[in-house]
């Protein structure tokens, strides 16, 4: 070789050596047939952190973990290399303080011109941090996916671009009903109804997502078994880094419970809400009645009066005739106000329903006319029920008329009655007990759900003006609700109406007592105590008695009502108004009876009041009153 290719070959190799001993991001070096280290460069003392000094000459295993040497590792890698030419692979390494790093090797043979092994090239790589943030990647999917796995409320599962069900989670197999072998495969519109399908349901929402980046709805799913089931839908496109379509998440959550359970609650609030509104409407109907009472009776009071005075005079005694009627059309009114207030007095006693309707039929018939059909079907046997026999009837009346409005071309109106037995269980507002339904029926023109929710409120008709008063319905639902049963309206337009009056039946031990009539009674004069603090009352009532030859002594108050009685111990009866300020009429028969345990005390009352104690047995006056009544009332509580 001549001497300028010998200096050229020196120039050549110190520049390879000023190159490798440049590279610090790998650890270059040759080790020798026996694995001795003879060269170490700058990216190896870096990151294993020996010295070229400390380093020559030592076994190359040292960089392995005790495990690796234990097993063989270093040998096998030479072996490895000798045999296939090269050896690559990736491995936990040990640094010179004793830390560990995950490295990539490469090793390459050298031998010269004839073959001969002359050592090998290793170069050694620091894959730490991609090996931690593999690990941190892999910790993260094996949490995500146990996360997913553990998931049992909500149906998590891939699809793939063309909709293909690629994973399965427990959530969706409780949900859904189908094992992962079933479904993994299959399209997930198979999950859809019938008619979505035939929509297009399915690949709108794939359309969806792709275009909008989201797809959230709210609709009707299969299970396996068929069934169907409200489900909350989320679906999200998943795109690859080179924004390719890889497939969709998709999110279903069973709703069905907590849709109905928030129907429910709806349902319940609104019930409460028209409880409130009823009750609310009934405390005004009721305290409108009480003083119209009043003012009725102050006029029949002073009709009946002035009726007695003037009996020579046709045309005075019959205006006086036409006001009295009048005022009785008012008192029917009341009423009926009072009735859906649940204020009006009731004489329940057993009522057999087939002899009730039995007895009306010729009135029906005469007041329904010959257009209306009748209809009866009451099975044999039927118990009796607990009612007002005239409430019931009046009740039973008003519905048939509603019937006969509601079919101006004609129709039928069918009477109908069931036994029922409501438990606790029953999805009913009935106490627990046994009832008979009693239903009144027509093939009229129905009402629309509108006119339908407002049919039972106070004054509301579509009768038109001057027609109705608007309160039939509502007087038949306070009477019945009072009677402890329950009144329930069902109708649909061009489909009639049907009225269903639950009453409770009659207890075995009830028994139907015989009407009494009162027979013409006369009482002597007596000594009168009238209290109420209405003045225009007080004075018709006093007025009335007068008549009947009575001494009257008037009270505005309770409280002078007792220093008239203190003043004055011969008064022989006491009649007091019910509803007074600061002391009402039961407190003030009870201030009366501790003075004189013995005197008759009437209550005259605008409505039905709940009493207790001795007062609940006092005779009780009605108001509107006539004279007839103060007589009769005055007789009884004089026995």
């Amino acid at each position: 070789m001549s001497e300028d290719r010998i200096k050229s070959s020196a120039i050549d190799d110190s520049r390879f050596r000023l190159l490798i001993d440049a590279v610090i991001d790998y650890a270059i070096y040759m080790i020798d047939p026996d694995g001795i280290i003879t060269s170490w460069n700058a990216g190896a003392r870096r990151f294993k952190g020996y010295e070229e000094a400390e380093i020559l000459g030592q076994h190359f295993s040292r960089f392995y973990t005790e495990d690796d040497r234990l097993a063989g590792l270093p040998q096998r890698a030479l072996d490895t290399a000798i045999h296939e030419g090269r050896f690559e692979g990736e491995g936990w390494r040990v640094r010179k303080d004793g830390t560990h790093f995950w490295s990539h090797v490469v090793i390459d043979p050298i031998r010269d011109a004839s073959g001969t092994l002359l050592g090998f090239a290793k170069i050694t790589r620091d894959l730490t941090d991609r090996k931690m943030a593999e690990e941190t990647l892999k910790q993260s999917e094996q949490q995500f996916r146990l996360l997913v796995q553990s998931v049992t409320d909500y149906a998590i599962y891939m699809l793939a671009p063309d909709g293909r069900v690629s994973n399965w989670n427990p959530g969706a197999q409780r949900i859904k009903g189908y094992l992962p072998e079933e479904v993994i495969g299959q399209h997930f519109s198979m999950f859809y109804t019938p008619e979505d399908r035939d929509a297009r349901e399915p690949q709108r929402t794939l359309d969806v997502a792709v275009r909008e980046g989201r797809f959230e709805n709210k609709g009707w799913r299969l299970r396996k078994d068929g069934t169907r089931f409200l489900a909350h839908v989320i679906v999200d496109p998943i795109w690859g880094d080179t924004g390719t379509l890889l497939g969709f998440a998709k999110i279903t959550r069973d709703i069905t419970e907590v849709t109905q359970a928030q129907q429910a609650l709806e349902q319940t609030r609104e019930a409460l809400f028209q409880a409130q509104k009823m009750q609310a409407i009934g405390q005004l109907s009721g305290g409108i009645a009480h003083d119209f009472n009043n003012l009725l009776t102050v006029i029949l009071g002073n009709l009946e009066i002035v009726r007695k005075r003037v009996t020579d005079d046709a045309k005075i005694t019959r205006l006086i005739d036409n006001a009295t009627q009048g005022a009785l059309r008012g008192v029917s009114l009341t009423q009926r106000m009072l009735a859906f207030a649940r204020r009006q007095e009731l004489k329940s006693e057993p009522v057999q329903i087939p002899a009730l309707v039995d007895g009306i039929s010729g009135l029906l018939r005469s007041s329904l006319g010959p257009s209306v059909k009748i209809e009866t079907r009451f099975p044999q046997g039927l118990e009796p029920v607990m009612a007002d026999l005239n409430q019931l009837e009046l009740a039973v009346l008003n519905l048939a008329t509603n019937a006969r409005d509601a079919m101006p071309n004609g129709g039928t109106i069918t009477f109908s009655a069931r036994p029922h037995d409501v438990t606790e269980s029953s999805d009913t507002a009935l106490a627990t007990g046994r009832y008979v339904c009693l239903s009144v029926s027509d093939s009229g023109e129905g009402m629309d759900e509108t006119t339908l929710a407002s049919a039972m409120d106070p004054f509301f008709t579509t009768k038109g003006v001057g027609k109705g008063t608007g309160l039939g319905l509502s007087m038949v639902h306070g009477f019945i609700e009072q009677l402890g049963g329950r009144f329930i309206l069902k109708s649909r337009k061009d489909h009639g109406t049907t009225a269903q009056l639950w009453l409770p039946v009659a207890t075995r031990g009830a028994v139907l007592q015989p009407v009494v009539k009162t027979q013409p009674v006369t009482v002597p004069r007596l000594c009168v105590l009238v209290v109420d603090d209405d003045s225009l009352v007080l004075t018709s009532t006093s007025l009335l008695l007068e008549d009947l030859g009575h001494r009257v002594l008037s009270a505005a108050s309770g409280s002078r009502a007792l220093e008239l009685f203190e003043h004055n111990p011969d008064i022989d009866l006491v009649i007091t108004d019910m509803a007074m300020p600061q002391m009402s009429g039961a407190q003030l028969a009870h201030a009366i009876r501790i003075i004189a345990p013995q005197l008759p005390i009437i209550l005259a009352t605008g409505y039905a009041e709940r009493l207790e104690g001795f007062a609940a047995h006092l005779p009780r006056l009605s108001k509107p009153f006539t004279q007839l009544n103060l007589v009769e009332i005055i007789a009884l509580a004089m026995k």
